[in-house]
């Protein structure tokens, strides 16, 4: 069975092998609602992801948030698989 945290564990092992810095945030009373569950930077932007298993939405505060990090001028999605993070990052290399 695919979970969030399997999915996660997953996608920071894949931003790590590519010097990617990235921290998982986690819920609590002292988080910030809405904000995505990795945050970190790549290719020297920042960078922030809300991890989903497939078929689940973002909530429209998850949604509000990605528009204002993007519009910021981060890397910023939904993803569900390394494949969805390999395909966002395209382009972004310094290399």
């Amino acid at each position: 069975m695919t979970t969030e945290k399997n999915i996660t564990l997953a996608i920071r092992k894949y931003l790590k092998s590519i010097g990617a810095k990235v921290y998982k945030l986690h819920g609590s009373g002292m988080g910030v609602n809405g904000a995505p569950d990795l945050l970190g930077a790549y290719a020297g932007r920042p960078l922030a992801l809300e991890v989903k298993v497939p078929g689940k939405k973002l909530s429209p505060l998850q949604e509000k948030e990605i528009a204002a990090l993007i519009e910021a001028g981060a890397i910023a999605a939904r993803v569900e698989s390394v494949e969805d993070v390999k395909n966002l990052l395209k382009g972004e290399s310094n290399e």
